[in-house]
């Protein structure tokens, strides 16, 4: 990526996905069936407009390297309509991976990767929808000193309805605190992420890695709701 004085590195350049990986659930790696994700006015788009039902194209967009000590930040935004046949859950929904496995080692037809997953959610225009959650595809995190397998934990996040751009950063320190911040907003603080030994792809990834992720893959998921990417940038921590 491009780096600029203040330590901020740009990890999508506006132009083309050559830096990053598409792995869609059902297809081999560097497949993007119907360009689900696709570079738009600078942006990094995920849509659907190529398919007429939703039939689980799951997908994720990785970028090149691993990283452990960062912030990471960029804008998203929900626009349009949900795809035909995606999950009600998966209405304006999408996500930020952290910690993630690598597209390579991820079965065929695996919807998610073995990841941290900041939640990144668009409300309905009436009802109170936070975003910046967490959830947890394969992992477990500590939260107030207590191992949560919750799948998803929403945070104190406000609303944000519409198509406007909401602005996300994460904070990452390796295996130890990490923190969700919308809009300058600290919105969800957790510790030590881990995988699950109960999860069957975890299971496989444990046989060659520690339990306690203090690394990985950050990538962006495509749910069955088109959103825009821009301005994804990140900051290496020196720990």
């Amino acid at each position: 990526g491009r780096s600029s004085d203040d330590g901020w590195v740009t990890l999508f350049n506006g132009k083309d996905l050559d830096d990053w990986t598409v792995k869609i659930a059902g297809y081999e790696v560097n497949e993007n069936p119907g360009n689900i994700f696709r570079v738009k006015n600078g942006m990094l788009a995920v849509s659907y407009d190529n398919f007429d039902k939703f039939d689980g194209q799951y997908g994720h967009i990785f970028y090149k390297e691993k990283f452990s000590h960062y912030i990471l930040r960029l804008d998203y935004r929900f626009i349009g309509e949900q795809l035909t046949g995606g999950a009600g859950w998966a209405f304006r929904n999408s996500g930020v991976m952290i910690h993630s496995q690598s597209p390579e080692s991820m079965r065929v037809d695996q919807d998610f990767p073995v990841s941290i997953e900041v939640q990144i959610l668009g409300g309905n225009g009436v009802d109170p929808r936070p975003t910046g959650n967490l959830c947890t595809p394969g992992t477990n995190v500590v939260i107030d000193g207590k191992l949560v397998t919750d799948h998803c934990i929403n945070s104190s996040s406000k609303t944000y309805h519409g198509d406007q751009w909401v602005r996300l950063e994460v904070e990452v320190h390796g295996n130890e605190v990490i923190h969700h911040i919308i809009n300058g907003e600290v919105v969800m603080e957790y510790n030590q992420p881990q995988l699950d030994e109960t999860d069957r792809d975890a299971k496989e990834l444990l046989k060659t890695t520690d339990k306690m992720l203090s690394e990985g893959y950050i990538c962006l998921q495509a749910e069955s709701h088109p959103c825009e990417f821009k301005n994804i940038q990140i900051k290496l921590l020196e720990e």
